[in-house]
């Protein structure tokens, strides 16, 4: 799958635990009649494609739907959470660029 938008905020690499998981977040903001703020993770050797990007430039990201259950280990309450897994990203320029959303059309610009 693949996501197209314009670079609203790139994080820092972090890395968590002991045996040295490393994660960064990458927001894409859509560029549609309602533009969606969409989170992507990159994790572990995926972190460094986010290298050389700039805030504002319109990239295409590829990405996997990742899922997982979550039981509460008191009260037995299972949960299920997503994520969006980014794992290649490319500037997109020229004619392959989002376009801006139309204006919605006025009233006085109908026909009837």
């Amino acid at each position: 799958m693949e996501i197209q938008g314009t670079i609203k905020l790139i994080g820092e690499t972090k890395e968590y635990g002991s045996n040295g998981f490393r994660k960064r977040e990458l927001v894409v903001t859509t560029q549609e009649q309602y533009p969606q703020d969409i989170l992507v993770e990159f994790v572990q050797d995926k972190c460094d494609v986010l290298n050389g990007y700039n805030l504002g430039t319109t990239v295409k990201v590829g990405i996997n739907l990742r899922g997982r259950e979550w039981a509460n280990q008191n009260t037995g309450e299972v949960k299920y959470f997503n994520t969006i897994q980014g794992w290649r990203i490319e500037t997109v320029q020229g004619e392959d660029a989002i376009a801006p959303p139309a204006a919605p059309a006025d009233d006085e610009d109908l026909p009837f």
